[in-house]
């Protein structure tokens, strides 16, 4: 316990600048709002040089973990907008297009290679060269109806 009496204000600095780095490698939002919670750990030792190192042990974990709650909720109210939000939603890209079967849809269901990826095929049973929409996906099967004939 010695060591712990021995604590300076520019260790927390030290280990503040640790956790952002460790943020940088392992993103996730843990490590940075940890980092911020020891350099405010480390400010209020400046200012009040004599306090004790159970109070700034206790002042660390309550705010890393306020922190990280009060970000988890403010990061699910506001997702991050992005110009491309169905890139990992390989199937949803697909999603209105039309495509010929390959193989007859039977029972229910089959597989074709859509991009060179192939896909689950789920629908009423149609035969081989049917034109289909895909209208939606289910898990990792793609959902199709015949195409209309125009008018």
């Amino acid at each position: 316990m010695f060591i712990l009496t021995q604590i300076e204000f520019w260790y927390w600095w030290v280990f503040a600048l640790f956790l952002i780095s460790v943020e940088v490698f392992a993103p996730g939002a843990v490590a940075l709002w940890m980092g911020i919670a020891a350099a405010i750990v480390g400010g209020l030792l400046y200012l009040f040089p004599d306090m004790a190192w159970e109070h700034q042990i206790l002042i660390f974990a309550v705010l890393s973990v306020v922190s990280i709650v009060v970000w988890r909720i403010y990061a699910k109210k506001h997702p991050t907008l992005t110009d491309r939000p169905g890139l990992n939603k390989r199937g949803q890209d697909l999603v209105g297009q039309t495509l010929t079967l390959k193989k007859p849809l039977t029972q229910g269901g089959s597989r074709e290679t859509i991009d060179g990826v192939i896909w689950k095929i789920k629908g009423g049973d149609l035969p081989e060269g049917s034109k289909v929409r895909i209208t939606s996906i289910e898990g990792t099967a793609l959902i199709v109806e015949p195409e209309e004939a125009p008018l």
